[in-house]
């Protein structure tokens, strides 16, 4: 019923399955409401043409899953990238409908990709692919049936011309169709920082659960992208060392530490943190992911901690920047090592969050102070980490494993109240 699964290494959708089943089995639910929960309610795959700056024509690949309407549209981003799957695809849908009942949004999960390096395009060709994107799943698209964002690959701009395209074929300029735009377009202050916040606060309060003072506390944060350059900003702010970064191209470190905005202007130039003067480059990327640090900020693509390396990650915290960065196999490797591990579908969710925001903002036609934003995005993920934190010793559960249970109970009973139609 579930469908196949694409025959990947460390398949997400694999992870997404297990950790569902698994909650579903503490929450004491039957085998129909996992196969329900399971199963993604809408999936479109698409034919993108792109007409490149020479003349020729590629095809491309896009998708987009909608997981869960129990609770309202479906909200999620969408990724440009080469390692883009229907599988893939499909596991970050439903992390998000999990994402979103957790801090208590009125949204289900969705997620979309098209399969394009975009190193490899230039602006022009790029903004054709989002655009004739959009009108391909627009069938399916709206402010009020589901709300893309920005992921890898993807930025304001991007959204912005999402927004323009949806906009120019309906007649009229519908802001709320699209999450993280330009503030020029009715984007919200502070959500291009949103999710980093968001994650440097949960390592914070990670830190005091362990009793760990972040002035004298160390931290490696593997990517250097939207997530997590400024995670490492934002916990150097707060004193805590960062003794490592990396990405693409390779990882950096400092047993001393390393200064954080000088890192900034050396990628600002040289587009990599490789070759950055005051640091030793290490011998593989994700070495990074095995260093005897305080916390640990896997902040790049799903997998990254497995069961491969999982019995050498020496980290008190780890603290999930990106989305199921760590296989199910992993976590229990993890756990039994008596790791705290904040899941990602806490740790990171200050970015859907503050879209939530702007999308209240844009279907008011009023707009926040940057203040508001902040206090209201960390008010919303204090109360989520008391929950998850007061479920996990009461039930004597990983952090991991309350905050599904919290979530996958606040969905089962939306679905159960609506009812079965017809």
């Amino acid at each position: 019923m579930n469908g196949p699964l694409e025959p990947r290494q460390n398949n997400p959708l694999v992870n997404a399955r297990a950790q569902l089943e698994a909650t579903v089995d503490l929450l004491g639910y039957d085998r129909s409401t996992y196969e329900h929960l399971a199963t993604p309610r809408r999936e479109l795959t698409v034919a993108v043409p792109l007409r490149r700056d020479d003349g020729s024509v590629e095809l491309l690949t896009g998708h987009r899953v909608q997981h869960n309407f129990s609770r309202g549209p479906t909200k999620g981003g969408l990724r440009f990238s080469s390692d883009v799957t229907l599988d893939e695809v499909r596991a970050l849908a439903m992390w998000m409908t999990w994402k979103c009942a957790l801090v208590d949004l009125p949204y289900g999960g969705a997620k979309g990709g098209v399969r394009i390096d975009p190193r490899g395009y230039s602006t022009g060709e790029i903004e054709r692919v989002a655009r004739r994107y959009t009108s391909e799943i627009m069938p399916i698209l709206g402010p009020a049936t589901d709300i893309p964002a920005p992921d890898i690959g993807t930025d304001d701009r991007v959204m912005a011309w999402m927004m323009d395209t949806y906009s120019v074929n309906n007649g009229h300029t519908e802001l709320g169709v699209v999450t993280g735009k330009p503030v020029a377009l009715g984007g919200s202050l502070g959500r291009a920082s949103a999710t980093s916040r968001g994650v440097a606060h949960l390592a914070l309060r990670a830190m005091e659960l362990r009793e760990l003072d972040p002035g004298s506390s160390t931290a490696a944060v593997q990517g250097f992208g939207k997530v997590g350059r400024e995670a490492a900003r934002f916990l150097w702010d707060e004193g805590v060392t960062v003794v490592a970064i990396s990405d693409q191209f390779g990882a950096i470190y400092s047993r001393a530490g390393l200064d954080i905005p000088a890192v900034e202007e050396h990628v600002a130039v040289h587009g990599t943190v490789v070759d950055f003067a005051d640091a030793d480059r290490m011998s593989a990327r994700d070495e990074l992911l095995e260093l005897a640090v305080d916390v640990l900020v896997p902040a790049a693509v799903e997998g990254v901690i497995h069961e491969g390396n999982a019995e050498r990650i020496r980290a008190s915290i780890i603290v999930e920047g990106a989305n199921g960065p760590t296989t199910i196999a992993a976590d229990a490797v993890l756990q039994a090592e008596g790791r705290l591990v904040v899941p990602d579908i806490l740790a990171n969710a200050g970015g859907v969050v503050v879209s939530y925001f702007e999308w209240v903002q844009a279907n008011q036609a009023y707009w926040w102070r940057e203040t508001e934003v902040r206090e209201r995005m960390t008010e919303r993920l204090d109360t989520a980490w008391s929950r998850v934190s007061a479920l996990s010793q009461d039930r004597a559960v990983s952090l991991r494993a309350a905050a599904n249970m919290l979530a996958v109970r606040t969905v089962v009973e939306a679905h159960q109240a609506r009812g079965l139609y017809p």
